[in-house]
């Protein structure tokens, strides 16, 4: 197969060089009669060779040789007649300085045949190709899944002509849905329009639908929640194509439409950020980030390559979270200066070295351990890399001037209930008592869930239902703010604009949103039904778990900014020296190894912190 994949392009020349000839023996015949026609015939044979070269010449500049002809599309026809044209014009120059001139309309003619011939036999690829796809599909139509398809676009044609033309589809398209009137009624690649948004649930149902695909890339937000409300009802798979920004040069495959995803169905509208405000205090610094190969950290450190910072430094002590962001910053930004370094937090050794050698200007603090109930059976590796991790960073900081530090914070550490909030409580401490004694601004950002980071919920309940369920949920009651990993980033970098020193900066994270009601949709937006196709299972509230998250504590009071989404905590702690003490006291009590002398220790650090009863700490060696 390799040794005919080779002579395919010298096959397709000699052919075309047949049809050329072809062409012009039948346009002498056509225009002459029977004796006239031998005489031209004879001559026409004296420069058949050139007339060849003439024609097979524009051809190769018109690339007519580097098509795939089996997928052309109208490009690819208008540059086959465009080196017909061409052709047949040097050849009619040609023929008018030689002396075997012959009328005008023997050229014309050829150069018809030849567009005919030509262009004809490549159209008979893609057709040989359709007709045994259309036998294929018609073969396996019980097996493919019947789809419905919202939105009679650009976008939907492509998918409909993909789904018609590759015998490796899963699907047949049944019908379309769109919401303008004119379209109504009309056929789209031979699939007709038949209703609007409003008449999905019915169509799906009639039509015996498997599968739905949202077919609109530039859909509005709001206009994508409602649609995938209204599928999700109907108890299809429903799937979506991409974002314009997310298909390469506008191309849309079916290996591109994905699986809906929960964040589709927030219906935000996209953030709008200060770019002058970002830029600012970002371009041509030295910006560091720790953790930057976590979730968090790693989206930061691609949002801050934007702004062209002077140096990008990551910090991790996980190599191979550090690996990839290396290799995907690289290639998204070759002329990036870009450090990646692995080290602890807990290290103040190496810490103060690498600010010694790098004098980092910015810094964003997102190194932590951060699973609640893994942390509850570890509390003293929580406060290690949490509140020492954070204080060592803080502490190299202001030794060596750095100009702006950004803490980020979690709801959790309002009225901590568990460990891990405790310790976030305490990193804001820590950059509140700092931010007074430092020419530093220390600041804390503090948001919610973020939807798609590691170990959150979501990716957790599409695992569970890989294996066929159960969905488990902890209580049936239970909320949580959610905001999507480029959501919090982005809002990450615009409170860092907004420093001035002491703020925590609290991100409006919309409505508290129910777990059990993410499970069940995200079950139907899979083709399923709760509880009776995948069951929901409720396993009860975890270790230092609570049903519901707050933004502030009551004291913290709430003012505005610039930006619609983000506010101000008023500082609620500023002593440093009282802080060093805790902290002192604090060593000496993980150096004992006492989980509850610990856990005491703590309460008396974060008055806020108030264990649930059941709670119970496992002493762990």
């Amino acid at each position: 197969m390799k040794d005919l994949g080779k002579w395919k392009r010298p096959i397709l020349i000699l052919i075309d060089a047949v049809l050329i000839n072809l062409s012009y023996i039948l346009a002498l015949y056509f225009r002459y009669d029977y004796r006239i026609f031998r005489h031209f015939s004879t001559n026409y044979k004296k420069i058949a060779i050139i007339v060849t070269l003439i024609y097979l010449i524009s051809f190769y500049f018109f690339k007519l040789y580097e098509s795939i002809w089996s997928y052309a599309s109208i490009d690819e026809f208008m540059l086959g007649i465009g080196g017909c044209l061409v052709g047949s014009l040097i050849t009619i120059a040609f023929l008018r300085i030689s002396s075997y001139g012959f009328a005008y309309g023997v050229s014309i003619l050829a150069c018809a045949f030849t567009i005919f011939f030509v262009i004809g036999f490549r159209v008979s690829f893609r057709i040989y190709d359709r007709f045994t796809c259309i036998l294929d599909n018609t073969t396996n139509k019980k097996h493919l899944k019947r789809a419905l398809i919202v939105g009679a676009g650009s976008a939907a044609s492509m998918v409909i002509r993909e789904m018609k033309n590759n015998r490796n589809s899963e699907y047949i398209p049944v019908a379309l849905i769109d919401d303008d009137d004119y379209k109504l009624k009309k056929n789209v690649l031979g699939v007709k329009v038949i209703g609007n948004r409003r008449a999905i649930t019915r169509i799906a149902k009639e039509e015996s639908i498997d599968t739905i695909i949202v077919a609109i890339p530039s859909i509005k937000e709001e206009d994508r929640k409602e649609i995938l409300n209204i599928c999700k009802e109907t108890g299809c798979k429903v799937q979506i194509i991409p974002g314009i920004y997310e298909i390469i040069n506008g191309k849309v495959s079916l290996n591109q439409i994905r699986d809906v995803n929960i964040e589709d169905l927030l219906g935000r509208k996209p953030i709008k950020l200060d770019m002058k405000g970002i830029s600012k205090y970002i371009k041509n610094k030295c910006v560091l980030v720790t953790g930057g190969g976590g979730s968090i950290g790693s989206e930061l450190c691609r949002q801050i390559a934007k702004f062209n910072p002077r140096t990008l430094i990551i910090v991790d002590i996980y190599e191979n979270n550090a690996y990839d962001i290396q290799n995907e910053l690289k290639y998204k930004y070759p002329n990036l200066d870009l450090k990646v370094l692995i080290a602890s937090v807990r290290d103040k050794k190496r810490l103060k070295s690498i600010f010694n050698k790098y004098l980092p200007q910015i810094i964003f603090h997102a190194a932590a351990h951060k699973h609640v109930p893994l942390m509850e059976y570890s509390p003293m590796e929580a406060i290690k890399n949490n509140v020492f991790g954070t204080y060592n960073v803080a502490e190299c900081a202001d030794e060596f001037n750095v100009e702006r530090f950004v803490l980020i914070s979690t709801d959790k550490a309002v009225n901590p209930t568990n460990i891990m909030g405790a310790t976030k409580r305490m990193c804001e401490m820590i950059i509140q008592s700092m931010d007074k004694i430092s020419k530093t601004q220390f600041v804390a950002v503090r948001f919610g869930n973020v939807l798609g980071s590691n170990g959150s919920v979501i990716p957790l309940f599409k695992k569970q239902m890989a294996h066929g369920g159960p969905v488990t949920v902890t209580h049936k009651n239970i909320t949580r703010f959610f905001m999507t990993i480029p959501e919090a980033s982005q809002l990450v970098l615009q409170a860092g604009a907004f420093a001035k020193g002491g703020e925590i900066f609290v991100l409006d994270m919309g409505q508290p949103v129910k777990i059990y009601d993410l499970a069940c949709d995200l079950i139907r937006l899979s083709g399923f039904e709760p509880n009776k196709d995948m069951k929901i299972k409720i396993t009860g509230l975890r270790p230092g778990e609570k049903l519901y998250e707050e933004l502030l504590m009551n004291e913290e009071g709430l003012t505005n900014t610039e930006h619609e989404k983000i506010f101000i905590g008023k500082p609620t702690f500023s002593d440093i020296n009282e802080l060093r003490e805790k902290m002192m006291q604090l060593k000496d009590v993980i150096d004992e190894d006492d989980i509850e002398k610990l856990i005491l220790k703590v309460e008396e650090v974060v008055p806020t912190y108030h264990r649930n009863e059941e709670d119970e700490v496992a002493v762990t060696n």
